[in-house]
């Protein structure tokens, strides 16, 4: 299928999607999002940078580590406008979550380990188990996942 000629440096919405496996509606979530920024062509086609793929492609790496759109769009916000980012910047960038993704590996191993436990014991209840949790001790500590919130203090 040929394709509309769109100077070098410009990528259509579909050929961003194509190159960075990402839906059209999930691009065009992004920047609504403000993630990620197009132009306009004369028709009022979006045409991005050609540093829009290593954007998206942060994005996703990060969404799949479970950071937050919120957490991603202020790092990409510290990105310079001027010039494509370097890998520094992505470092710096990501050198920044290395204490959140500790913290969640920390939670998630504690969460593997009480599971094990949990279906050890047969009861899957941590209001009523006598191993993990006698007598809802937890209970009067207030509400939520008690235990994995202990290990984030």
């Amino acid at each position: 299928m040929p394709r509309a000629h769109t100077p070098s440096h410009e990528l259509t919405v579909g050929q961003v999607a194509e190159r960075s496996g990402v839906a059209v509606s999930a691009l065009h979530f992004y920047e609504r999002k403000g993630l990620i920024s197009s132009t306009r062509s004369a028709t009022n086609q979006r045409r991005y940078s050609r540093d829009t793929l290593r954007r998206v492609a942060f994005i996703r790496a990060s969404q799949n580590v479970g950071i937050s759109l919120t957490a991603i769009r202020a790092a990409l916000d510290e990105l310079p406008s001027e010039r494509t980012p370097t890998r520094e910047d992505w470092e710096r960038l990501s050198s920044g979550w290395r204490a959140v993704l500790d913290e969640r590996i920390a939670q998630l191993q504690a969460l593997r380990d009480d599971l094990t436990d949990c279906i050890g014991c047969g009861c899957l209840s941590l209001r009523a188990c006598h191993l993990t949790n006698p007598r809802d001790v937890l209970g009067g500590d207030g509400p939520g996942p008690r235990r994995l919130l202990r290990t984030r203090a």
